[in-house]
Parts: C-alpha cells; structure tokens; sequence
C-alpha cells in the first residue's frame, strides 16, 4: 500500500502460530531503529472494533457465517479509515494482527464460503488496501491446539472449532500465499522464535522506506 511514508506490515496465520510473540519482537527492533510503531489488531483495532470483537469472538450463540463475514468486513472498512491510513499517512509503521486473508481463510474456507467473494468484500471495505508485506507464521493445527491448551485460558468462538475446521483455515492460508509470494513471507512457526524473528527482521529491512 503506497500512502504516504509509512509502512504496513500484517502478520497472518492459525490460533497459536505466535504472531503475537513476533509482532512483540519486531515492534521492539523497529522502535531500536528508530520507527514509530502503530501495533494494532483485526477486530478490535479501534472502539469500534472492540465491540464487534465482542460479538465475532466471545458471543454466546451461533452467528450466520455470511452475517460472521459482513461484521469482519465492517470492521476492516472503520479500521483501515480511522487507524491505518493516518497512521501511513504520518510515516509510521503499522503492525497489525490479522487483516483480509484472515477473512478468507477463516470464513471463506472454515465457514465454507466463497473464498473469492470475500476477498471481494474486504477490498471493497478497505478501499483496496493491502500491506506492503504479510508474514504468515504456518503451523500443523495440531501443535497449535497444543499450545492454546498450555496456554490454560478458555478459547474464543473460532479457537473452539473442531480440526477439520483449522485444517481448511491452515491450507486457505498456504494458497494465498502461493498466489502472491510477493507480499507474504511464509514461516514454519515450529522453529526456535528467536530464529523465526531473525528471518522477519532480514526480511522488513527491505521493505521499510
């Protein structure tokens, strides 16, 4: 996304692959070099996010998964009007949890929808926005319900899901990636974090302005 002199960098992947472990590791090294950080989330990056978190995530209840995507996408359009485009627009780098191809994966593939239109939807929402550069952390689904089991704190809506589910979400992602290599940067979140967030730092060198 070329706006201004700022950077945006989403990290992308299934529930217990680490991003927030990296995107805490790489928010410390660009505040080291120098860059102003905007960390922030998809939902619930803004007020306005906050609550429709609340509804996608922790309502008690099912959701329609066309009604699940539209709420996505109204978050997506508030947050990128009101938090990633000023935040670009002031020169600042924008590490963000999750944003479009999460929508895909998880209500396209997890929900079976149309991965296509969904897409479709996001863009429209966002007016076209996409990061200058995606890391997915990729992890077998089974480690990772290893991991959010360790972690012992109840599981949100999507967390719940049974493995096939994940599976779906985990191959969605793979092929997002295959179709744009030259936004994502595809890691095998087993390895040691510590080497995964070297990787991550060679990489964003190059992209940063």
């Amino acid at each position: 996304m070329t706006q201004g002199s700022g950077v945006w960098i989403t990290l992308e992947g299934g529930d217990g692959s680490g991003k927030t472990t990296q995107a805490t590791l790489l928010a410390d090294w660009l505040t080291d070099v120098g860059r102003t950080v905007v960390r922030t989330r998809e939902p619930g990056g803004s007020d306005v996010g906050l609550l429709i978190r609340d509804i996608v995530l922790h309502h008690r209840g099912d959701i329609a998964p066309r009604a699940e995507a539209l709420l996505y996408a109204a978050d997506r359009a508030h947050h990128v009007a009101t938090i990633v485009r000023p935040a670009l627009e002031r020169g600042e780098v924008v590490l963000q949890d999750r944003y479009l191809d999460s929508s895909v994966a998880y209500q396209g593939a997890g929900r079976v929808l149309d991965g296509t239109e969904i897409r479709e939807l996001s863009l429209w929402a966002a007016e076209g926005a996409l990061p200058d550069l995606t890391i997915l952390l990729d992890l077998d689904p089974d480690i990772a319900r290893d991991r959010l089991d360790s972690a012992d704190k109840p599981f949100d809506r999507l967390e719940a899901e049974k493995s096939d589910f994940h599976r779906r979400v985990r191959d969605a992602f793979l092929a997002l990636a295959a179709a744009e290599p030259q936004r994502f940067l595809v890691l095998d979140a087993a390895q040691d974090p510590a080497r995964i967030a070297e990787t991550i730092r060679a990489k964003v060198q190059h992209v940063l302005r």
